[in-house]
């Protein structure tokens, strides 16, 4: 049985109602919260690169995140870690943005390995894995570093793409 306080599904597992701000922290129940995408949406692939792009560029890369998560989750085995991979990247550049360095480098870091694994699924969808795993790069080592972060949002398509 569920704890009808808590915010759970029918099963039990964990699903979050409270309003989140820009950065995806919650805030207490009955303030005004960012809009959030619903989970579990199965979406066309360009529909999910184009919007989490336009979520990345309005600085709000959580709610980026759970768009990217959705395809993730949804999307076929072969295409798991380029979803995976953008993801994380932009996980990681939500920690940048909240100053959490030591998280923001680990993410970035994870987002990076999996696409460099993610093969035909990002040309196939036009993602540019080769400048984000720069991109991923140099703000995970300004992370892990003392230096300022540049938290500037990565484009997830290549330019002609």
């Amino acid at each position: 049985m569920t704890d009808p306080a808590r915010d759970r599904d029918e099963t039990g597992r964990a699903r979050s109602a409270r309003p989140r701000d820009a950065l995806g922290r919650p805030l207490p129940y009955g303030e005004p919260g960012e809009p959030r995408a619903p989970e579990g949406v199965v979406r066309a692939p360009a529909d999910s690169l184009r919007e989490a792009q336009e979520l990345l560029d309005a600085g709000r890369p959580f709610h980026a995140h759970e768009v990217l998560e959705d395809a993730w989750k949804t999307g076929p085995d072969d295409e798991r870690d380029l979803w995976r991979g953008l993801a994380q990247l932009a996980v990681g550049l939500t920690h940048a943005a909240r100053g959490n360095r030591a998280g923001a480098g680990t993410l970035l870091a994870r987002g990076a390995r999996s696409l460099g694994t993610a093969g035909e699924a990002a040309a196939r969808h036009g993602v540019d894995d080769t400048g984000l795993v720069r991109w991923a790069a140099r703000l995970g080592a300004a992370a892990v570093g003392d230096t300022p972060m540049d938290l500037t949002p990565p484009q997830l398509r290549t330019p002609t793409a």
